[in-house]
């Protein structure tokens, strides 16, 4: 079977998957790379890493995951299985995967569903409906994350009251730094055409305190917005992993693009009160560690209307030099 990397249409291919993947703030800290046709590399961009709010690179990293698992996808999606090595070279600390693609049986169902459904996810931050997600729908995204390597752990209401009033809190804290305000102004003023989280998919204000979403107009004040009464019971969750090093944190963002996409497929919509996780990386402290695991996201879920999708860059700027001469893998995580 032809590999998908024997024709700049099928580089194209693997370029338009990675490019949908959540990242935070929408900053796409991503790039890729082949060697040969049957070898492509995902390397983070430093350049688009938050140096405020993302000092250890944790947030970029799980960005990038979220795009590994994309890029896994549409390799299934071809008829191909990848055999992926994370962070392969420690004298190049930007690459961050390597994707082996070796002919396979076609995709399965479930695969396919979940690529369909890359296209049609997006981030949600308008109120969601009064509606529970029934308990085996929870369950099938809680395996999920398990077979990405992570945990997702969902609230019960007197633990998600007691989480959001944490967001809260840390939301009070980082309002008065100037720094923060400023790199969040950056990418959430809507001046950007590809990247960045422009006004139109902000959402609204939420009509009470603690807000069950993220306000993106701390970063400047004075914008007119309108203010709309949310779910009355947010249904949040909290997605762990075992350590909290730079290969936890891509096993998150893969485990994180796998709970969204299949949520995606039961129509349900998800966004992120990742403040107070801001707040630790600000402070460049980790989790204490225990049984739960190390917080890794913090993710709001419930049935909302369509909405737009955040911009994107151009797949082509995505595309780094091929470099040849190049057969250091290890395998490690099959899809």
């Amino acid at each position: 079977m032809l590999s998908p990397l024997a024709s700049d249409l099928g580089v194209q291919y693997l370029l338009v998957a990675a490019e949908q993947a959540p990242s935070v703030l929408n900053t796409q800290p991503w790039r890729l790379r082949t060697s040969g046709h049957d070898l492509a590399e995902l390397l983070c961009d430093p350049s688009r890493r938050l140096r405020v709010s993302d000092p250890r690179g944790r947030s970029m990293h799980l960005s990038c995951g979220a795009a590994l698992f994309n890029l896994r996808l549409a390799v299934r999606v071809g008829g191909h299985r990848p055999t992926v090595s994370l962070l392969p070279d420690p004298d190049e600390p930007e690459l961050l995967a390597s994707i082996r693609m070796t002919d396979s049986t076609p995709a399965n169902a479930t695969e396919r569903a979940l690529y369909s459904a890359i296209r049609v996810r997006r981030t949600n931050r308008e109120p969601f409906e009064d509606r529970m997600i029934p308990p085996s729908v929870m369950a099938g995204l809680r395996i999920a994350a398990t077979r990405e390597g992570a945990n997702l752990l969902p609230l019960d209401g007197a633990a998600a009251n007691e989480l959001l009033e944490q967001v809260a809190l840390a939301d009070d804290e980082i309002e008065r730094d100037k720094s923060y305000l400023a790199e969040l102004a950056a990418w959430t003023a809507g001046r950007a055409l590809f990247d960045g989280v422009p006004r139109h998919v902000h959402g609204p204000r939420a009509d009470r305190d603690p807000a069950p979403v993220r306000d993106f107009g701390l970063g400047h004040r004075g914008r007119d917005r309108r203010v709309e009464r949310f779910e009355s019971h947010p249904q949040l969750a909290v997605l762990t992993t075992r350590g909290d090093r730079p290969v936890d944190w891509l096993h998150a963002g893969q485990a994180l693009q796998r709970v969204l996409l299949m949520a995606t497929c039961h129509g349900i919509s998800a966004s992120f009160l990742n403040q107070p996780l801001d707040l630790r990386d600000m402070r460049r402290r980790t989790d204490p560690r225990h049984a739960r695991g190390h917080a890794q996201m913090i993710i709001r879920l419930g049935y909302g209307p369509v909405v737009p999708r955040a911009p994107r860059r151009p797949a082509g700027e995505l595309l780094l030099q091929e470099r040849r001469g190049r057969d250091r893998l290890m395998p490690l995580l099959r899809l």
